[in-house]
């Protein structure tokens, strides 16, 4: 069973370096892959993954992408 307090206290960005999935999801963003977007935010334990890409997509600019 995963820790459900391993990423508690973290933002996104802190999240997917503390999972080394930075480069994935980088590379998701260029190439503007929700599916794959979708898939690395839930594995960080982000609840509304959804609503989190499509803000990413729609303004990548203002969220450093």
């Amino acid at each position: 069973m995963a820790d459900a307090t391993r990423y508690t206290g973290m933002t996104v960005v802190e999240r997917l370096f503390h999972a080394g999935l930075m480069e994935a999801f980088d590379t998701a963003v260029r190439a503007r892959n929700r599916a794959k977007l979708l898939h690395l935010l839930r594995l960080v334990d982000i609840e509304d993954a959804r609503a989190s890409v499509d803000m990413i997509l729609k303004d990548p600019e203002r969220y450093g992408w």
